[in-house]
């Protein structure tokens, strides 16, 4: 056998090799995020519910999805562990750059006043297009007289 004959198969073999590879790490970051879980911590479930962690098992964990409404979960349906500062944010809706200095208006006039401005502008510089009928009907005749037809004639007989 030649070179050329084992050469897809070595790439096959490769590329599977990189694919395990890949997925054995993100394996292991997940179980290491889940090792890191303590009584306490915010997650997210892979259904996308947010609760905080009461008591961790072997294979399971006990979530506080509510005041006082507990769930068992296992191991494997955490997401996510998330830092205090993001749950609140995401649960409570506790938001930490509340000092900023954006002003929101009551109305959304405040907002148009300068696009309507930039748009007069535009439309004051525009050339108006003549739109009106011509006055005189000998002129219009004149007009469709320049190819020996009127209005209404065709080649046809």
């Amino acid at each position: 056998m030649s070179i050329v004959t084992l050469l897809p198969f070595i790439v096959l073999i490769g590329a599977m090799f990189l694919m395990t590879r890949s997925a054995k790490k993100k394996q292991q970051a997940a179980a290491a995020m889940r090792n890191e879980m303590q009584p306490g911590t915010g997650v997210r479930t892979i259904g996308g519910m947010y609760a905080t962690v009461k008591e961790i098992g072997d294979e399971t964990v006990l979530l506080e999805v509510a005041p006082g409404v507990h769930a068992v979960y296992a191991k494997n349906a955490i997401g996510a562990v998330l830092e205090d500062s993001e749950y609140n944010r995401i649960v409570h809706g506790d938001d930490e750059d509340s000092d900023s200095d954006t002003v929101v208006p009551d109305d959304a006039s405040s907002l148009t006043e300068a696009a309507e401005a930039t748009e007069a502008a535009e439309v004051e510089d525009a050339p108006k297009a003549d739109l009106t009928k011509k006055a005189d009907a000998a002129e219009a005749a004149a007009e469709g007289q320049k190819d020996g037809k009127t209005d209404g004639e065709t080649d046809a007989k």
